[in-house]
């Protein structure tokens, strides 16, 4: 299999990529954001920024839900930390897998600021159809649209709150996790598909015993089981 090399080449895949549909799914989820934005009171710039520096859809519900109920800012802080800390095993497993060389620190912090979860799972996906050297600019391309479709859409859903029913909102907001699933499903590991497996049958307990951290528990359990379960199966066989 020849493997894709040279900036047009490589920019084109990544709009071609984001526009299959990551780019349409973000755009619709971050309406569903931006109403309940709209809705909890924030103005539509807030609701922009949000997106932007959060750029992770639970601790931008959390966000909401904490400033609505009157917490001060430490625990929405922390809080917001906690929904995203999931993102720290994602970049220590995406930098190897990016081949960046010798960036400097900042272009470092922004690349990792630029990743989400939809992001990491097409570009584990379609890095090994990339030349190496190309592909910090594969991802890039592709993270950049995203997120610009992303807070698009938090605008046109911050505008266009009064025309969305409540479960119109909750179900926009759900489409993102649903496509990761899909996305993650695809994806050649056998750690990430047991990590989804057993993500999927742990997060209905703990939304039930510890529903204000079953997020975190949900995927430090669920990760753990398919990483450990994977180096079993790999050893075993």
């Amino acid at each position: 299999m020849s493997l894709i090399g040279g900036s047009s080449q490589v920019v084109r895949k990544a709009v071609v990529d984001a526009l299959s549909l990551p780019a349409f799914i973000l755009f619709f989820t971050m309406m569903g954001f931006g109403s309940l934005m709209q809705q909890a009171g924030f103005d539509a710039l807030m609701a922009a920024v949000a997106t932007l520096t959060i750029w992770g859809l639970p601790g931008q519900l959390a966000m909401v839900e904490l400033t609505v109920t009157g917490q001060g800012l430490i625990a929405i802080v922390v809080a917001c930390s906690l929904a995203n800390a999931r993102f720290m095993p994602m970049v220590v497993s995406f930098v190897p897998a990016m081949a960046r060389g010798g960036a400097s620190v900042w272009r470092q912090l922004l690349d990792a600021q630029m990743l989400s979860i939809n992001s990491w799972a097409v570009c584990m996906r379609e890095f090994p159809r990339v030349e190496a050297q190309w592909r910090p600019l594969y991802y890039r391309t592709f993270a950049g649209f995203i997120l610009g479709a992303a807070v698009l859409g938090t605008l046109l859903g911050y505008y266009g709150a009064v025309i969305l029913p409540a479960v119109i909102v909750l179900g926009l907001i759900f489409t993102s996790p649903l496509f990761f699933a899909l996305v993650l499903a695809t994806t050649p590991g056998r750690a990430e598909r047991l990590s989804m497996l057993a993500g999927c049958a742990i997060v209905p307990v703990a939304g039930h015993f510890y529903p204000s951290i079953d997020l975190l528990i949900t995927g430090v359990v669920g990760g753990t089981v398919g990483f450990v379960g994977a180096r079993f199966w790999q050893t075993d066989g």
